[in-house]
């Protein structure tokens, strides 16, 4: 079996031109940036840091975030380069197709499925949430849950969903504008808030800036349970679970990392990208620069405004946080309003990034090819109102948690398999052209792809055995099933001479 079979590049550029399967290019280099920063500034700007902060790694979050904007800044190049060579819907999954092979692609592009399925079910459900709490802090006394019988819905993450994948089915270009009149709004808002938050910051608050080290137990906010709860590595080498300190900086990086996610999204979209040689590259810099900015300020403001010890007492600690123990309640209305606008963006994108990877997946046959067509408006419209609907139905009818380490655990492990492509199709062909090249190769690449491993190997037991179990689940249907429908497959069969069963000679 060829499962390390891989694509050539001048294929994957040629298959974009197919007829009732190709995109409209309509994005420029703002449309891009704009989509990195709408998907990576959400309600994690007001949450993640402070919880960072109280339960990891303390003022010294700021070198948290820090390490993961380097980390996933330098990873970012790694797609800018792919990007400029290859500029097809599908990101790591379609970079990693023609560089390390068919398994290594259909994992990178099983395991993005989930991601962005789980994480824009969760998305919309806590955009109901922070609506109806936004709607209660204005006065007015409103609820979005409906109860049918025994049944609870949510008719929000509905509304919200149903709206973008409307959007989205009319055209990327549509989407693109109104995400782009939100986002500005919302980085409006986050500066205000800096702003004012400055006003509160108190030197003593940052001493000491790298707390001492102590057992997780000692002073955890309760998510620690057992050998589950524990980072992988410290599980691996018997080393008793601990916050604050070195280690706590580096298990803050890995849970912040969480707020960096976004640019493999904007990669997806590449295909959709005028010029996407210069666009997608520029785009994907401004985009990662504005967020680094955003959440290393956010988090000098939180550390600075009070105490990490502070933070640590509260359920689930906040930027909001902040301002209610430094008694500036009034801020508690504006934040949720920031927070409503700002998932706003994220649902959109991800719903884009989502159906994207299945329409590249199912243009390669590794899905079914029915799937990937396109519209009168160039959009895959079958696989979005199919994507928006189970989206909307999760969201709406089920109980979802914030898998932020199971989104965390995808993005790495696809960033790692990007950066170690870059050498490989560096060695592979070095005859084409590429608008921008990571710098350092070999070893700025590989020194990623150790970072970004370490990273994941700080996320907890718990969040690898469901990687692994959807990885299994992943493997019985690609062997199952896409292999043997697999369009590399069936073009290797006919060069051979072979033939092909009717259900892979049809189109």
């Amino acid at each position: 079996m060829q499962i390390f079979r891989t694509k050539s590049v001048e294929q994957t550029l040629a298959e974009t031109g197919e007829s009732g399967r190709k995109l409209k290019r309509t994005l420029n280099a703002w449309d891009m940036a704009v989509m990195g920063v709408a998907v990576a500034v959400g309600a994690g700007i007001f949450s993640v840091g402070a919880q960072a902060a109280a339960f990891h790694a303390g003022p010294a979050v700021i070198l948290s975030f820090v390490i993961a904007g380097v980390v996933c800044g330098a990873a970012v190049m790694c797609y800018a380069e792919f990007a400029s060579m290859i500029p097809v819907a599908g990101s790591a999954y379609t970079f990693t197709y023609t560089t390390v092979g068919e398994i290594i692609a259909w994992i990178i592009g099983w395991d993005l499925i989930l991601e962005m399925l789980m994480a824009s079910s969760v998305i919309s459900k806590y955009w109901g949430v922070y609506l109806n709490d936004l709607m209660h802090l204005v006065g007015i006394e409103f609820n979005t849950n409906m109860v049918i019988g025994s049944f609870h819905i949510d008719i929000a993450p509905v509304i919200i969903v149903t709206f973008f994948t409307v959007l989205l089915v009319l055209g990327t270009k549509l989407s693109a504008r109104v995400d782009g009149a939100l986002t500005i709004l919302k980085i409006g808002i986050v500066f205000f808030v800096i702003i004012v938050g400055f006003f509160y910051v108190k030197a003593s608050n940052y001493q000491p800036f790298i707390p001492p080290s102590q057992p997780a137990a000692a002073s955890s906010n309760g998510d620690v349970s057992g050998v589950f709860g524990e980072p992988l590595w410290q599980w691996v080498t018997g080393m008793a679970p601990s916050i604050y300190g070195i280690p706590g900086i580096l298990s803050g990086a890995a849970l912040v990392f969480f707020a960096f996610i976004g640019f493999d999204v904007v990669a997806t979209a590449s295909e959709e990208a005028k010029d996407p040689h210069r666009t997608v590259p520029r785009g994907i810099f401004i985009g990662m620069c504005l967020v680094t900015v955003m959440y290393i300020l956010v988090a000098v403001v939180t550390t600075g405004m009070v105490s990490y010890k502070d933070l640590a007492k509260a359920d689930s600690p906040s930027l909001a946080t902040g301002f209610e123990l430094v008694g500036a309640t009034w801020a508690a209305k504006i934040i949720s309003f920031g927070i409503v606008v700002g998932l706003t963006t994220v649902v959109m994108v991800l719903l884009l990034g989502l159906t994207r990877i299945i329409f590249a997946m199912s243009r390669d046959g590794l899905l079914p090819r029915s799937l990937s067509t396109t519209g009168s408006h160039g959009t895959p419209a079958r696989i979005q109102i199919m994507g928006g609907i189970v989206v909307a139905i999760v969201a709406a009818c089920f109980n979802v948690d914030v898998l932020s380490d199971m989104v965390n655990i995808g993005t790495l492990s696809a960033f790692t398999l990007v950066a170690i492509s870059i050498p490989i199709m560096r060695r592979k062909r070095p005859d084409l052209h590429r608008s921008f090249k990571m710098p350092g190769n070999p070893w700025i690449p590989i020194f990623i792809a150790i970072a970004c491993l370490w990273l994941m190997l700080n996320l907890t037991v718990l969040t690898w055995v469901r990687f692994v179990v959807w990885l299994a689940i992943g493997f019985v249907l690609y062997f199952g099933y896409s292999y043997r429908h697999s369009r590399l497959g069936r073009d290797e069969l006919l060069e051979g001479g072979g033939s092909l069963p009717p259900s892979q000679g049809r189109a």
